[in-house]
């Protein structure tokens, strides 16, 4: 690499995989492509730590207060479309609420509680190949401890 070079910088985001009676919480959300389905997820704000941004934007997303007790896995994917690499930390979790006071984030419509099945059957209204992905990894019995993940202090 040359100093004219670009630094290439992936986008890191964040996603909480719940499962409750057979059942996993998804949003449904406006996207430039319409209404689409996706675990709660966003993009890690400066600062914060993996296992905030994941609490965090499930909070925000669902109303419902998200614990992590797992790492299901680190995803990479390439959105052509918008010529955008993401990094994926996907993470298995459990919750509490929701809390019926608390507004959703802009642009989520509802949360919502999908079988395996009904997952498999909407993937052409999932935000990205990922959601399916994570679901299946899931049933499969992937699992990583947190432990795994080191936040190194300033």
């Amino acid at each position: 690499m040359n100093a004219h070079t670009p630094i290439w910088k992936p986008t890191v985001t964040v996603a909480a995989i719940v499962e409750r009676g057979g059942r996993f919480l998804l949003v449904e959300e406006h996207t430039e492509r319409g209404a689409l389905f996706n675990q709660p997820a966003g993009h890690l704000d400066p600062g914060e730590s993996l296992l905030e941004g994941v609490t965090r934007e499930a909070l925000e997303e669902t109303a419902y207060s998200f614990t992590p007790t797992a790492l299901l896995g680190v995803y990479q994917y390439h959105y052509p479309a918008g010529d955008v690499t993401y990094l994926r930390f996907a993470f298995i979790g459990e919750i509490a609420g929701p809390d019926s006071a608390r507004k959703l984030d802009e642009g989520i419509i509802r949360a919502v509680w999908m079988t395996p099945a009904e997952i498999r059957e909407t993937r052409d209204r999932h935000r990205s190949p990922l959601v399916a992905r994570c679901v299946e990894d899931y049933l499969a019995g992937r699992r990583y401890p947190l432990s795994a993940l080191v936040r190194h202090p300033a």
